[in-house]
């Protein structure tokens, strides 16, 4: 039995020796992960020669590593790191065929691996024969992840391959749960229980994921900005959602951690301050590489024991695993993969990027963890535990050491290591303009350290000599440069606003919204050029899910909390964006212009300017509505502003020693209880007081007291947003319509007519009993009184006066339906663009 101390020291000892290996898998272009395995099967092989005992030492055999290690200690933060890491809004982008290539690949490679298997063998059961199929089909997170990052594979291909190793892991150890219980009780399968146990599991453990995120990320809000408590929070939902999930819930643990990881890392940037986000982002990767080097190893160490028995025949049986375990893979990239595009569910995989994915299979530490478990199990026969064990780790050994070897000189064969003509083009763009200023700037530094002008001179004309032997500069399209410069813009726009966010002047709700905005910004910019990055923007001034619902809300259970918060949201996000458009104008004008030309450069700021004004407007209208919260948010972001450039001035006062660290941290605490009551945004006050709303009738002056408290009584107030129709022309009419504030449009046979404050509409249902005779539509926010139909006609009966106004209004306006009605003359404009 090995001691704390002795099992402390040989993980000492491998995390050294991994990290040596780093410079060797560089220098030689090896995987790093090859040069791991490698490691660990040279010290098991040296362990059974006796070379630990004859240095009198016990060897590492005796950390016995069982599956349960693997899948419990190592797995949890291995698909956690890669998760967090992984650009989630490119992977849904892709999400078809990676669901494809991690679900139903397994499946595939699991009947086709079986059914080969049984089919050359004698006296195997076919399930046996499924059960090596399972075990083989899941890719390792650790091989593949690390092996495609390191070889340089373009984006979308290593989007592709990472989400595949992240989820096909479910996959298989569902199907080789079920699979391993049918062996050992010897019992026939059950299709639909197995695809029963499936969904559940992969459905299970998917909803367990993100509600562990939606609670980590409560949990985390007390301790925000401690970044030490933030890292332990999101390494404890990595093992607790993976153990809950895995071994008390019945659900898949693996895709729990992995949904969980993929929540937190979109939600991260927006839920944490950068400083924090950078610190978490470190602290997991290095926790990644320590687990990624301890399991490879530590599994790699099994394979002597797996292979110890191994003959001829069973090698013949390994040739037809692999053959039929790539045919599988074949048969899904290049039958079932054209499938999906032609469907529509996917965009193209080129040829080149199905052959790297097609050999970049690589299996590794997990399906040795499922063949180890296999031995394990007393339910199995010796017979039975060898014949899996012995061909998955040989199926292991070819991926890693052939695969995984070749698979750098293939993708650069296939040429996916180089860039894209339109990046090739601006990279040698970039670097003509950027060496058409470093003479002058060398002249200058030349001077300044008093260099020999004959060095500089030298140097100068060796430069223009490979200058001159160079590759000419490829020029780039007009469409090619503006949507370069889409691109370019929206990365911008993503950093500028994490650094309003950083800087303290924009919330933490409404910088989720924008980021997610520029990214659909550039999206749209990749794939269907100004058109979709318009297209994009315009949908961002658009009310979105959870606008709707707090109106709904307020419109009909008069809820209004919710709705007051979207419209803060709503101001904040169009200042904003205004603030940001503007410095990405300035952007262009300063360093755009550097990679693409003019003319490309005018459409690109043509666009920026539609989309100020599109915010201007939209901006304008919330203005009209509510113009002292506007102020009092202008107030507070300058306040916030102040209070970050006095905390500036403070530290650099601190680094030159003109005052004591000690009198620096007293000013700090007072700027940061400053900024703590700043950072709570000032409630938006919805302004749908009845009394004082019908105050502001004309039609309601002659009223006594009585009356208008009676009024009032009736009167709803509602909140209006532009575009909200409120009146449908044909429905059934039961309610009109008083306009405190706002203005809006009449739909009728010639021209539309405008009404705004002190007008109303709807009379007519009301008082003919017929279906409404137009549909009349909100242009901006409005502040609504509504009042029933049973309301009026009996607030009516007493009021004659009253009726008679609406009554003589509604006369004239049936005559709206056949001539041009007067112009009312309000100048409230639609907020559209």
């Amino acid at each position: 039995m090995a001691t704390v101390a002795g099992i402390l020291l040989f993980l000492s000892a491998l995390l050294v020796v991994a990290c040596l290996l780093q410079p060797l898998a560089q220098r030689f272009h090896v995987p790093y992960g090859v040069l791991l395995a490698a490691f660990g099967i040279a010290l098991a092989v040296a362990e059974d020669h006796g070379a630990f005992l004859a240095i009198g030492q016990p060897g590492p055999g005796v950390f016995r590593l069982g599956s349960d290690h693997i899948l419990y200690v190592f797995l949890p933060p291995l698909l956690f790191q890669a998760g967090l890491s992984i650009d989630v809004r490119r992977m849904l982008d892709d999400m078809a065929p990676i669901l494809l290539l991690a679900i139903v690949a397994v499946f595939l490679c699991t009947f086709v691996v079986g059914l080969s298997l049984w089919a050359v063998t004698s006296g195997v059961a076919l399930v046996l024969c499924l059960l090596v199929g399972a075990v083989i089909a899941t890719t390792d997170p650790v091989a593949v992840i690390d092996i495609f990052r390191d070889v340089g594979a373009p984006r979308r291909l290593s989007i592709l391959v990472e989400g595949e190793s992240l989820f096909n892991d479910a996959a298989a150890i569902a199907l080789y749960s079920l699979l391993l219980a049918t062996v050992a009780l010897s019992r026939p399968i059950d299709l639909s229980e197995a695809a029963s146990l499936f969904l559940t599991g992969f459905a299970g453990g998917a909803v367990l994921g993100w509600l562990a995120a939606q609670l980590a990320g409560v949990v985390l809000r007390p301790v925000r900005d401690i970044a030490v408590a933030e890292t332990t929070i999101t390494v404890v939902t990595a093992y607790l959602v993976f153990t809950v999930g895995q071994a008390m819930l019945g659900v898949s643990g693996v895709v729990a951690v992995v949904v969980a990881a993929l929540v937190m890392g979109s939600n991260g940037r927006s839920r944490l301050s950068p400083e924090s986000w950078a610190a978490l982002q470190t602290v997991w990767a290095q926790l990644g590489h320590w687990a990624a080097a301890l399991v490879f190893v530590l599994a790699a160490m099994l394979v002597p024991r797996f292979l110890g028995s191994a003959t001829p025949y069973d090698l013949g049986l390994l040739v037809v695993v692999i053959v039929a375990a790539f045919a599988a893979r074949a048969l899904t990239l290049f039958g079932l993969l054209p499938l999906l595009t032609a469907l529509g569910l996917a965009q193209t995989v080129r040829l080149p990027d199905k052959l790297v994915i097609l050999w970049g299979g690589l299996r590794g530490a997990l399906t040795l963890a499922l063949a180890l478990a296999v031995v394990e199990d007393p339910r199995l026969t010796d017979d039975e535990q060898d014949f899996v064990a012995m061909l998955a780790t040989g199926f292991v050994l070819f991926t890693l050491f052939v695969n995984g070897i070749t698979l750098r000189p293939m993708v650069h064969r296939l040429g996916l290591d180089r860039l894209a003509p339109m990046e090739q083009a601006l990279r040698d763009r970039t670097v003509a303009l950027v060496h058409a200023t470093l003479p002058e700037r060398l002249k200058q530094v030349a001077r300044r350290y008093r260099v020999p002008d004959e060095v500089v001179a030298d140097l100068q004309e060796a430069e223009a000599e490979e200058a001159a032997t160079s590759d000419p500069v490829v020029p780039l399209s007009v469409e090619d440069q503006v949507r370069l410069g889409l691109a370019t813009l929206a990365t911008r726009e993503e950093e500028l606003y994490l650094h309003y966010f950083s800087a303290g002047t924009l919330a933490r709700p409404v910088l989720a919204g924008l980021l997610a905005k520029a990214g659909r910004l550039r999206d749209g910019a990749k794939t269907a050029g100004p058109d979709g990055y318009m297209k994009a923007a315009r949908d961002h001034l658009r009310f979105r899910l959870r606008f709707r619902l707090a109106h709904w809300l307020h419109r009909n259970l008069g809820i209004d909390g919710p709705l007051a918060a979207r419209l803060a949201d709503r101001f904040e996000s169009l200042t904003t964006s205004r603030l940001v458009v503007h410095d990405l104008l300035t952007f262009s004008a300063t360093r755009l212009r550097l990679v693409i030309g003019q003319t490309a450069r005018a459409q690109v700021e043509e666009m920026l300017h539609k989309r100020l004004d599109g915010s201007r407007q939209a901006l304008d209208a919330l203005r009209l509505q509510y113009p002292d919260y506007e102020m009092q948010l202008a107030r507070r972001f300058l306040m916030r502003t102040e209070a970050r450039l006095e905390e500036h001035e403070y530290r650099v006062l601190r680094d030159e020693s003109v005052i004591t660290p000690e009198i620096y941290h007293d000013l700090a605490r007072r700027i940061g209880a400053r900024q703590a009551t700043l950072s709570r945004r000032p409630r938006l006050d919805l302004k749908i007081s009845t009394p004082e709303l019908v105050r502001g009738f004309s039609m309601f002056a002659d009223l006594d007291e009585a009356a208008l408290a009676e009024i009032c009584g009736m009167l709803v107030p509602r909140v209006a947003v532009p575009d909200e129709v409120l009146v449908r022309k044909g429905e059934r009419g039961d309610s009109m319509f008083f306009i405190a504030s706002g203005a809006v449009e009449v739909e009728l046979p010639n021209d539309p007519i405008r009404l705004g404050r002190g007008d109303f509409f709807g009379e007519l249902a009301i008082l003919t009993g017929r279906r409404r005779s137009s549909t009349v539509t909100a242009i901006a926010y409005c502040s609504l009184l509504v009042l029933s139909g049973r309301d009026f006609r009996r607030f009516a009966k007493t009021q004659p006066k009253l009726r008679a106004r609406i009554g003589a209004v509604a006369a004239e306006r049936r005559g709206w339906q056949t001539t041009r009605p007067p112009n009312k003359g309000h100048e409230t404009r639609r907020p559209r663009w």
